[in-house]
């Protein structure tokens, strides 16, 4: 069985859907309302636990409604949730604004996360030095993301950076180095401007060390998730012990999987529904 320990994001979603934008001091009434689990962290760790990896979780939630729905998730999912903080704050959310074509504002405010410390990351290491993958993504403070890549450097576990969201505030010196794979979409590839190991192209599959490996069909509705959902079927395969080729496909396979649901969490497939997938594709 995979151990997979993720460092990463949990927040709540929180999406007004309206004919348009309201202007300055204006008040509209909306069609739709809706609440849902969000961070990268939390999603690609129910997205391995999913595929029957053991995960454990570090982020952070505050002492609110919303951090009680995210250790339920947790535990419905089987993701260990022992190390993740409560905080005397609020769980981080974010509110988004869709209008009748489909465009999107967002306000995110941090919240707990933003106390999250390099210390916390060390208290940690056990977990992470015991895992065969870490999976970590750019929704923490820098110097967090920086410390949990060193640990598994020091300890020689692989370790998965999916660089996403991507700021205009430069990445710390050195911390891509430490990183075993790299797993952006093309446009952060582009701003990254190293060598990367893994991009994720969406309907045109995936590219490992630039050779192209395609995307599996798939009846798209909504491509929310896609990434998370391939970051985390790409872990559990390497941690399973499958060459990285056949785990860019399987994370192409659960992107693929994602893409044909509403919702990220209900879109995150089974170890059998990967599987299934899977079998379709020509040796």
């Amino acid at each position: 069985m995979a151990r997979v320990a993720v460092v990463g994001s949990y927040g709540v979603g929180l999406t007004f859907e309206t004919a348009r934008v309201p202007g300055a001091g204006e008040t509209l009434v909306g069609q739709k309302f809706r609440t849902d689990h969000r961070g990268k962290g939390s999603n690609q760790a129910v997205g391995a636990a999913r595929l029957g990896a053991e995960v454990c979780l570090l982020t952070a939630v505050g002492t609110d409604g919303f951090g009680d729905e995210a250790f339920k998730l947790w535990e419905a999912e089987g993701v260990d949730a022992s190390a993740v903080l409560r905080l005397p704050t609020r769980t981080m959310a974010a509110a988004i604004l869709v209008d009748e074509t489909g465009e999107k504002r967002t306000v995110a405010v941090p919240g707990a996360l933003a106390a999250l410390e390099p210390a916390h990351v060390d208290a940690f290491a056990p977990w992470i030095a015991t895992a065969h993958v870490l999976l970590v993504q750019l929704e923490l403070p820098m110097a967090v993301v920086h410390r949990a890549l060193a640990v598994a450097h020091e300890h020689n576990v692989c370790s998965i950076l999916n660089p996403a969201p991507l700021s205009e505030t430069p990445l710390p010196e050195g911390m891509l180095e430490l990183a075993n794979y790299l797993t952006p979409n093309a446009t952060e590839a582009a701003a990254i401007g190293v060598d990367i190991s893994v991009v994720t192209r969406g309907s045109d599959g995936a590219d490992l060390r630039r050779q192209r490996i395609a995307a599996l069909p798939a009846a798209a509705v909504d491509p929310t998730g896609a990434g998370d959902a391939f970051n985390a079927a790409f872990a559990v395969a390497l941690g399973d012990g499958r060459p990285d080729d056949e785990a860019v496909l399987w994370g192409c396979a659960a992107g693929a999987h994602m893409v044909e649901h509403h919702g990220v969490i209900a879109g995150l497939p089974t170890r059998a529904q990967l599987e299934a997938r899977l079998s379709n594709v020509p040796a």
